[in-house]
C-alpha cells in the first residue's frame, strides 16, 4: 500500500507541475503560490476534520509546519522557475537534488533501504534528470532549482517526522505555515492576487491538488521507508512530460524516452525493495 500511496502523490504533483506552470505563465507566479496554499489548508483542514485523529501531539503540528517552510519555499521558486519556461532546468535540479538530500537524510535518521531499493533509488537520479530533457537550457533556472530542490527534501523529510496518530492535522498545520511564510510577499504586492475569477479558482484548484498530494505521501511515509517513499512521490517530473507529450503535441527526445524508460524500471525496484 505504501508504494501505491507514494506513487498517487507523485501523479498528482505531476498534474499540478503542469497545470501550476501553464497557469504561472498567465497569471504572477507568486499570486499562484500564495492563492494555491490558500487552496491547499483548505482541502487539508478538510480533510484533517473528515479523519479524526487519536491524538494531535504538538510535536507533530511543528514537524508539520516546518514541512509547509519548505513547501511555500519550494512552490515559490519552483512556479518563478516555470513562469520563465525554464522547465528543462528548474524541474530536474528540483525534483533530483530534492531526492539525493531527502534520501541521505532518510539514512542519516536510521532508513536501511535494502539492495533492490538502493538500486532503484540510484536509478532514479539520472533518470529523472534525463526525462526533463537532462538541463539542456544553459543553466539558466539553477537559482530558482536549488532552492526550491531545499524546501523539497524539507517538505519531505520534516513531514515524515510527524506520527501517525496525529492523523492528517499534521498536513494541515504545514498549510497555514506555508499562507504565513508567503503572506509578507503577498501584502507588499496586492495588487498581484486581484486575478479573474476563473484564474483565481484555478490557482486554489492546484493548490488543493498539491494538498492532497503531500496528504498521500504521509500516509505512505507511515507505511514505507522514507528513502523510498520520497522517490517515489518525487517521480512527478515524468507526468508534465508525458502531459506535454499527449495535450500540447510536444515531441520526446531520445534522452527524455530512455529517462521515462529508466524512471519505470526504478518503480518497479522500489516496489519490490
Amino acid at each position: 500500500m505504501g508504494p501505491l500511496l507514494a506513487l498517487a502523490s507523485a501523479v498528482l504533483y505531476g498534474i499540478v507541475d503542469f497545470t501550476g506552470g501553464l497557469l504561472s505563465r498567465r497569471a504572477h507566479f507568486a499570486a499562484v503560490t500564495f492563492l494555491g496554499q490558500v487552496g491547499g489548508l483548505l482541502l487539508a483542514t478538510t480533510a484533517a476534520l473528515l479523519l479524526p485523529a487519536d491524538a494531535v501531539r504538538p510535536v507533530d503540528l511543528l514537524w508539520g509546519a516546518l514541512s509547509g517552510v519548505g513547501s511555500g519555499a519550494a512552490m515559490h521558486f519552483l512556479n518563478r522557475g516555470l513562469s520563465h519556461g525554464a522547465m528543462s532546468v528548474v524541474v530536474p535540479v528540483s525534483a533530483v537534488t530534492g531526492v539525493a538530500l531527502s534520501v541521505v537524510c532518510g539514512v542519516l535518521l536510521g532508513d536501511r533501504p535494502t539492495a533492490v531499493a538502493w538500486l532503484g533509488i540510484v536509478l532514479s537520479v539520472p533518470a529523472l534528470w534525463m526525462v526533463c530533457g537532462g538541463g539542456t537550457d544553459d543553466g539558466a533556472g539553477v537559482p530558482d532549482g536549488l532552492p526550491a530542490s531545499a524546501g523539497v527534501a524539507l517538505q519531505y523529510i520534516a513531514l515524515a517526522q510527524a506520527g501517525s496518530s496525529s492523523g492528517l492535522w499534521p498536513v494541515a498545520a504545514g498549510r497555514v505555515a506555508a499562507v504565513l511564510v508567503l503572506l509578507p510577499a503577498a501584502a507588499r504586492h496586492p495588487r498581484r492576487l486581484r486575478l479573474p475569477p476563473v484564474r483565481t479558482v484555478q490557482a486554489v484548484l492546484v493548490g488543493a491538488g498539491a494538498a492532497l498530494g503531500l496528504l498521500l505521501y504521509l500516509l505512505a511515509a507511515q507505511r514505507q521507508l522514507l528513502a523510498v517513499a520520497v522517490v517515489l512521490a518525487s517521480l512527478y517530473p515524468a507526468l508534465p512530460v508525458i502531459l506535454g507529450l499527449t495535450l500540447l503535441h510536444e515531441r520526446l527526445n531520445r534522452k527524455q524516452v530512455v529517462g521515462l524508460a529508466g524512471a519505470g524500471v526504478a518503480t518497479v525496484l522500489l516496489s519490490l525493495g
